[in-house]
């Protein structure tokens, strides 16, 4: 008889325990891809249920970075308004910068979002959705302290870092010529800001952002000079299907977060002032 009540108890105990776990599994809610209910009745495919899939190219500090396991910065946090209002959890992928721009990345269903300081251009606005501008930005020119370079006619005869597939390397081929430099090609961020540290070439042009992030760290370099170019931030989507539909709604959460301060508030975060009104 005990023998029996034993047994009962034990398949009591584990029953409950399997319920426990399937009630667990249903109540992830928002931003923890519990259902697809409200990117479907906002007119949005994922590219996997449950989840905004995010295509960038790491690292790309303050904007997106790893920290650990988990990736996190300005994007990041700014796309993170989008997955909580559909109620999915986010996933980050990083990817060569070119597939996301050129919009195959999104053609290949990889992802549903692209992010990474992108600046909106006519030849990205005719391959790809972007959002209504999200942050001001420009090119700068990192060089080391004591090097005596201020400009780009102080690298004649040098060598010129930049970042491929950007608007830095389009600005630094533009003015090659004229002042006598070589363009150098680097894959990321990075490696890019390493090479200046390590003497292989005398600067680097990228945003403003993730260079003066950079110097924070490394007191041996310096931003040398700006150049005063107007771009201006968005994040990509599919040219159709229901990628308008994801700019569409980015673009409401980002109006509702300057409005109530949210955006204020994680602009802060990430670069310890408010934004310029």
């Amino acid at each position: 008889m005990n023998i029996v009540r034993k047994h009962r108890r034990t398949l009591a105990a584990t029953a409950a325990a399997v319920l426990a776990l399937s009630l667990a599994a249903c109540g992830n809610g928002s931003g923890s891809g519990g259902s697809d209910d409200k990117a479907k009745a906002a007119g949005i495919e994922l590219v996997k249920s449950g989840t905004l899939t995010i295509c960038t190219h790491l690292p790309y500090k303050p904007f997106e970075f790893k920290d650990g396991t988990k990736v996190v910065g300005f994007d990041t946090d700014l796309l993170t308004l989008l997955a909580d209002d559909l109620g999915l959890k986010v996933d980050v992928i990083s990817i060569e910068w070119a597939q996301v721009t050129s919009g195959a990345a999104f053609k290949a269903k990889k992802c549903d979002v692209g992010m990474g300081a992108m600046t909106i251009n006519e030849p990205r606005k005719a391959a790809l959705s972007i959002t209504d501008p999200y942050m001001d930005a420009t090119q700068v020119l990192l060089a080391k302290k004591d090097s005596g370079i201020k400009g780009l006619a102080d690298l004649r005869g040098k060598k010129l870092g930049a970042q491929g597939d950007t608007t830095g390397k389009d600005y630094a081929d533009k003015y090659a010529k004229d002042n006598g430099y070589t363009v150098i090609p680097f894959n990321d961020l990075a490696l890019q800001m390493n090479n200046v540290k390590s003497g292989r070439v005398a600067a680097a042009i990228n945003d403003n952002g993730a260079i003066y992030d950079f110097v924070k760290d490394n007191p041996d370099l310096a931003v040398v000079t700006e150049f005063d170019t107007g771009e201006q931030y968005g994040f990509a989507a599919l040219k159709d299907g229901s990628g308008p539909k994801v700019v569409a709604k980015f673009n409401e959460l980002l109006a509702k977060a300057k409005s109530d301060g949210k955006y204020n508030e994680i602009y802060k975060k990430w670069f310890g002032v408010e934004p310029k009104k």
